[in-house]
């Protein structure tokens, strides 16, 4: 027996004092809406209408059952409207996970623009460079940055945009140490180093000239850190010359405190890819995020656009 269907149908019935008025409110038979009654009235060992052939009239019993009816009904009511709601209007609560770098300089800047827009949202963001698993740490969405294929888990993915990283140096280093024209000419400076799983420890992969690119062997460097933050600051303060992700880079390059070096050379393209659990039914907090983080992004790398001559970084949607 379905519990919550055969108390709908005896609140209609008892509300409206005949079969046939409540079994058309829920648009089933009388004979239907007579029998759930019946069952009903055998699973709870009680009677709860009284019956002739013009009216139906509640017992004492019927009358205080109809009470906790319509209080479950309602309950169950708002549920599901509550459970509706989350695929049209952002609500709850909305875990995040973010890469360290990526997340101070992009995701917490959309987070505010996004809290602002949706005040019902109450966000719980997690910096690390460790990719959790979503299912079993409770998260909504993670953001991975990879430079190949992301590997098959089951989970959606939605790309976010595509980057390289960009060879720089600040204006002092420069100026001191004169700037290389060529790849080779990085043989005479002090080429700091990125100790992660995207960058190859001991050499940097050029792309993106027309007239090619190269491989460049790193000479012992006097700093190497796992860091891509450190690594900007790093050379911010002239201590020498690093490729630095363009995300993380934009910022400085706009502000000059960093300059570009080999401007028609490219390293170690990155992709950034928001991924959640299902398409299916999705939450509207979930497709709101990752909306407004992408419009941000995009936003950025627009305004940078002249920095590398390139349209193809974002995707259109």
């Amino acid at each position: 027996m379905d519990m919550l269907r055969s108390m709908k149908i005896y609140s209609r019935v008892a509300e409206s004092g005949s079969f046939t008025g409540g079994a058309q409110q829920l648009g089933v038979t009388t004979a239907q809406a007579s029998r759930a009654i019946s069952e009903l009235e055998a699973h709870l060992r009680t009677r709860l209408l009284n019956r002739t052939t013009r009216r139906v009239a509640m017992t004492d019993a019927g009358a205080r059952y109809l009470l906790r009816c319509q209080e479950i009904i309602e309950r169950v009511e708002v549920a599901e409207a509550e459970a509706g709601d989350a695929r049209a209007l952002p609500t709850g609560h909305l875990r995040i996970h973010a890469p360290s770098a990526f997340g101070q300089h992009y995701v917490v800047p959309a987070l505010a623009r996004y809290l602002r827009k949706y005040p019902s949202v109450r966000v719980d963001l997690t910096l690390s460079q460790q990719s959790p698993d979503l299912l079993e740490e409770g998260y909504d969405v993670s953001l991975v940055v990879t430079t190949g294929r992301l590997p098959d888990s089951g989970m959606v993915s939605a790309r976010l945009c595509t980057m390289p990283s960009v060879l720089c140096a600040s204006q002092e280093y420069l100026e001191r140490t004169g700037a290389p024209r060529t790849i080779a000419d990085l043989r005479g400076h002090n080429c700091l180093q990125l100790r992660t799983s995207f960058f190859a420890p001991d050499k940097w992969v050029f792309e993106g000239n027309p007239s090619g690119g190269g491989m460049f062997e790193l000479p012992p460097g006097k700093l190497r850190v796992n860091s891509v933050d450190a690594l900007a600051v790093a050379v911010r303060e002239s201590v020498g010359i690093a490729p630095v992700p363009l995300l993380t880079a934009l910022p400085m390059l706009k502000s000059g405190e960093l300059v570009r070096v080999l401007p028609g050379f490219e390293l170690q393209t990155m992709t950034i890819y928001a991924i959640y659990a299902s398409r299916e039914y999705l939450d509207a907090k979930i497709s709101t995020w990752i909306a407004t983080l992408r419009e941000h992004v995009e936003g950025a790398m627009v305004s940078f656009h002249d920095i590398t001559g390139r349209e193809d970084l974002v995707p259109a949607g």
